[in-house]
């Protein structure tokens, strides 16, 4: 089996962070989320992937950072999609790839806690010739949705405008070459894009079997930065403790924090989960819980949580700054008295709070 992941969205939902980033690498819990998913596929033994880029600087940026796949022990190959014309676009542009056998098409912005190892051990058993991950959701008009019975998906419906099911496809599919087919006889949808949940209903509709299985464990699309923040509260959650850089001993350390080498701490209190990047000096700070902190950064007199805060990152005399995430090299400032400051700032901004 081989694995499509897919790294070429534009991340609208994102910006200002993505005007000058991928949105696959912005990284939660200290680790970018692409890299999740190409952890996930190694686990489940993959060892062939394609990572479907766009073009631009963001394309160039994946592939810099990706490289050949040999930190993951795969063997990865870049497929370049000219334009973003959706999901089953993204898969016929890698029909070259993927013709021959399955595969596993896994969305680079998604983030599932619990791998896909079991998932494609599912698919080899049963070798229907669609498997799709679902889960139940609260806002079902933000994502393509299933009407199920049993094991058996009856009806698929992109982003419904009324309700029509709050079972939400999770951005993890397994495929075998019947869904080639499918999605050249594809047109358009009202998004001016080719959706990968009409060609799985070409497939219901021709008899194909396409097998639905129910996630268990924790999944995020990561589309916005409510969704940012939730993946790296949760994926901070399942980092243990661990202190290689410095700290001295007038700071306090509770629960789990991870403080990289380079990294010190002075006169500060860290609540669990935090993530300390390598080079960052903490100083005179309350920080956390739920803060991971890139490498490179300054914080100084200054209190955060729940938050993600990017590389190269001064932030000084900022009391209450939360529910934010910062870009590359931004750099936020006391001005005044401030009682509390949520802030979505690009890289390279400087802001001044009050």
């Amino acid at each position: 089996m081989r694995a499509l992941v897919l790294s070429g969205g534009a991340g609208s939902r994102l910006r200002p962070i993505t005007h000058t980033q991928a949105k696959q690498l912005i990284p939660i819990a200290g680790t970018p989320i692409l890299f999740h998913a190409l952890q996930a596929v190694a686990d489940a033994g993959i060892r062939e992937v394609g990572v479907v880029v766009g073009r631009g600087p963001a394309a160039e940026e994946v592939r810099e950072a990706v490289g050949d796949g040999a930190r993951w022990g795969v063997e990865v190959t870049y497929i370049e999609q000219p334009e973003p014309l959706g999901i089953a676009h993204a898969v016929l542009t890698a029909e070259p790839f993927v013709r021959g056998g399955p595969f596993l098409l896994y969305l680079g912005d998604n983030v599932l806690v619990e791998g896909v190892t079991r998932f494609v051990e599912g698919f080899e058993r049963s070798r229907p010739d669609a498997q799709i991950l679902l889960t139940r959701v609260p806002e079902p008009q933000h994502f393509g949705v299933a009407v199920v019975e049993g094991e058996r998906v009856v009806r698929l419906v992109e982003k419904p405008t009324t309700f029509v099911s709050d079972i939400a496809l999770v951005g993890v599919y397994l495929f075998d070459g019947s869904i080639l087919e499918a999605c050249r006889s594809l047109t358009p949808s009202w998004r001016g894009e080719y959706e990968i949940t009409e060609a799985i209903q070409w497939l219901i509709d021709r008899g194909y079997t396409v097998r639905a299985e129910m996630v268990s464990g924790w999944w995020k699309d990561t589309g916005r930065p409510e969704d940012l923040l939730e993946a790296n509260r949760v994926l901070l959650a399942t980092r243990r403790r661990r202190i290689e850089g410095e700290v001295d001993d007038a700071s306090v350390l509770e629960g789990d924090v991870v403080v990289a080498p380079g990294a010190k701490v002075i006169a500060s209190r860290l609540v669990g989960p935090v993530f300390v990047g390598a080079d960052t000096l903490i100083e005179r700070c309350t920080i956390g819980p739920d803060v991971s902190i890139e490498p490179g950064c300054q914080i100084v007199g200054s209190s955060i949580r729940d938050a993600i805060v990017l590389h190269g990152c001064r932030v000084v005399d900022v009391d209450g700054l939360t529910a934010s995430i910062l870009g590359r090299g931004v750099e936020v400032v006391r001005s005044g008295s401030n009682a509390g400051v949520r802030l979505i700032v690009g890289d390279h901004s400087r802001v001044e709070v009050e």
